[in-house]
C-alpha cells in the first residue's frame, strides 16, 4: 500500500529513538479532512458528533525530588477537531515525560492539555487515573452479540451491500468482537469490538456481521473505520438515531475507542473491555 502523503514525515513505521526529556514537538498532527472527503464528509458540516477516547498505560514522570510516579491517562479528542494525532508520535511524546521533573500532578495535566490541544486544534480532555482506579474495571458490552451467528464468509473488504433492513422499526443495541482492521502504514493488525445502537428499520443481523467482518483486510485508522461504518449505516439503513462505538485493543501502551453518533446520542460510560 502506498504511504499516505500526510504521513510522509510521521514516525509511524520508522525506527525512532526514545526521548530522554520532555518534548512537545514530538506530536504529529494529521488533518482529518483528507480521509473524510472520500466518505462525503465535509469539514464544518459533520453528520455526526463524537470523540476519540484514548487510554495510555505507560505514563510516568519524576516529582520535584526525582521520584518516579505512574498513572493511566485518559484523553478525549473531539471528533470535530481539525486534526487527529498519529499514535506513535503520541507514544514518543508521553515517553518524553519519563525523566522529566514536574512540580505536581496538576502541572503534568496542564502540560498534557496544552500540548495535545495545540496539536489537535481544539481543547482535549485529560484525566490521570491511578493504576487501580475503579474506572478501569472491565465490563461487558451491552446488547446482543452477533458473533454466534453461523454464517459463511468469503468477502473480507467492507461492502455496504451487505447492510439490509426490514420494515419493522426497532430500537436495539448490537455488538461484535470480530472487528479487525489494519494500520494503513505498517500493516499491523488492529483488533477491536464494535457496538451499534440505533432506532430505525431492523437491521439484518447476518448481513451486518458480514459487513463488520469485511473490515478484516481493510487498511485505515481506527477513527476512520468508525466513521466509515457510521456513514454506511446512515446511507443504507436510514435510522432515526445511531451510535457506532469501537473499542480497540491496546498497541504500544495505547488504546483508542472512537465513537460517532447522531446529535443527542452518547455512549454508555464508563465502558472498558477485559481485552483492552
Amino acid at each position: 500500500m502506498q504511504r499516505p502523503e500526510t504521513l510522509a514525515n510521521a514516525p509511524l513505521g520508522r525506527e525512532s529513538a526514545y526521548p530522554e526529556q520532555y518534548d512537545a514537538a514530538l506530536l504529529y498532527p494529521i488533518p482529518r479532512a483528507a480521509n473524510r472527503a472520500p466518505l462525503g464528509i465535509e469539514e464544518g458540516a459533520l453528520p455526526f458528533v463524537g470523540e476519540d477516547e484514548w487510554h495510555a498505560f505507560e505514563v510516568s514522570w519524576l516529582n520535584a525530588r526525582g521520584k518516579p510516579l505512574v498513572a493511566v491517562a485518559r484523553f478525549r479528542l473531539p471528533a470535530d477537531s481539525p486534526n487527529l494525532i498519529e499514535s506513535k508520535s503520541w507514544k514518543l511524546y508521553l515517553n518524553s515525560f519519563n525523566q522529566t521533573r514536574f512540580a505536581s500532578r496538576e502541572e503534568v495535566m496542564a502540560t498534557l492539555e496544552c500540548d495535545l490541544s495545540a496539536a489537535a486544534g481544539t481543547p482535549v480532555g485529560v484525566a490521570l487515573l491511578g493504576v487501580e482506579d475503579e474506572a478501569l474495571t472491565p465490563r461487558p458490552l451491552p446488547g446482543e452479540c452477533l458473533d454466534g451467528l453461523d454464517i459463511e464468509i468469503d468477502d473480507y473488504t467492507p461492502s455496504a451491500a451487505h447492510l439490509r433492513v426490514g420494515e419493522e422499526i426497532v430500537e436495539e443495541t448490537l455488538h461484535s468482537h470480530l472487528l479487525k482492521s489494519n494500520c494503513p502504514v505498517t500493516g499491523q493488525p488492529d483488533w477491536g469490538s464494535v457496538l451499534i445502537r440505533y432506532r430505525g428499520p431492523r437491521l439484518d443481523r447476518e448481513g451486518l456481521l458480514r459487513y463488520l467482518i469485511g473490515y478484516r483486510q481493510h487498511q485505515d485508522f481506527h477513527e476512520h473505520c468508525v466513521e466509515h461504518i457510521f456513514m454506511d449505516l446512515m446511507a443504507q439503513a436510514c435510522p432515526e438515531r445511531l451510535l457506532v462505538l469501537a473499542r480497540y485493543v491496546r498497541r504500544g501502551g495505547l488504546d483508542i475507542s472512537p465513537w460517532r453518533a447522531t446529535p443527542g446520542e452518547r455512549p454508555p460510560e464508563p465502558l472498558r473491555l477485559a481485552r483492552q
